[in-house]
């Protein structure tokens, strides 16, 4: 599906505020609220809208312990690998990457206890490098995707 001008500011405001309520979207854009609809619902069943989304402090939550672990495969159990990944809530975001680890994981946990356990379940699948992070310097959510300077 390609997308027009219109469809791009949409998902620019929809971006800013996934809450913002179509008829709001159409006065910003002169057009009805329900032809707005129309054009997130195609979008949403294109693909190009995969998810709503919302944003917590993971601090405010009690996630207080972040870490970067760099895990080298010592086998060809990469399926194996990903169904764990997929059933570890305590991983945020894991990445295929090049270079001398198979793969990166973010990893945001409460205690140095869970993240010990972890560490012990990975251990089946490879071996790992762990770095902690002692503060974060910048956050940013991508909205430099939605821009259009």
């Amino acid at each position: 599906m390609q997308i027009d001008s219109i469809d791009f500011q949409i998902l620019q405001l929809l971006n800013k505020n996934a809450r913002i309520q179509w008829k709001e979207i159409g006065e910003k854009i002169h057009m009805t609220g329900q032809a707005v609809g129309n054009r997130i619902k195609k979008m949403e069943d294109n693909g190009i809208i995969k998810a709503y989304s919302i944003v917590v402090d993971e601090l405010k939550m009690g996630f207080s312990f972040t870490a970067f672990v760099f895990f080298f495969m010592n086998a060809y159990m990469h399926d194996d690998l990903l169904k764990f990944i997929a059933t570890r809530n305590e991983i945020s975001e894991a990445h295929r990457v090049s270079g001398d680890a198979c793969y990166l994981l973010k990893v945001t946990v409460h205690s140095q206890e869970v993240l010990n356990h972890l560490l012990n379940d990975l251990l089946k699948y490879g071996n790992y490098q762990l770095y902690l992070s002692i503060k974060e310097v910048k956050k940013h959510y991508n909205t430099s995707l939605m821009s259009d300077e």
